[in-house]
């Protein structure tokens, strides 16, 4: 064991969503991974509904990702019938502000591609919209 193994269980945090936001978190999970659920839509349309005006991400590479960028990808993405096998687990929400929550979880995609996720969800008028999203890459499996 190195000694980075040792201070594992000091390093990890407590997540924990607070009981009173038991609902914003079964709520934002199931809208989790985001883009993914059909049932909020698949069109270019729908993906902006559901994205703040000043939406962008950080991928995985640690590039950062306009919403305009975001949007034509998905646009194209979806126009092809295409696999999406996922499996989230360890989910945590927290309130950052008024109507304003970060939503973690854990992704594993595919089987082999495991990433840690955040997203920073904010309720409007129109319904929750998407403002941050950032994946980091924990390990292929």
């Amino acid at each position: 064991m190195n000694s980075l193994d040792s201070l594992l269980p000091e390093m990890e945090p407590s997540l924990t969503t607070a009981p009173e936001l038991q609902d914003v978190l079964a709520e934002l999970s199931s809208r989790e991974p985001i883009f993914h659920h059909s049932e909020f839509g698949t069109t270019r349309a729908d993906f902006e509904k559901m994205t703040a005006e000043d939406f962008w991400e950080t991928g995985a590479s640690g590039r950062r990702y306009s919403r305009q960028f975001v949007l034509d990808e998905l646009e194209e993405g979806f126009a092809a019938p295409h696999d999406d096998v996922w499996e989230t687990s360890q989910f945590q929400c927290r309130r950052l502000g008024d109507d304003t929550y970060l939503l973690t979880y854990t992704l594993l995609q595919g089987h082999v591609r495991l990433t840690r996720r955040a997203t920073i969800w904010r309720k409007a008028a129109d319904g929750w919209k998407i403002v941050y999203h950032q994946g980091t890459v924990v390990q292929n499996v």
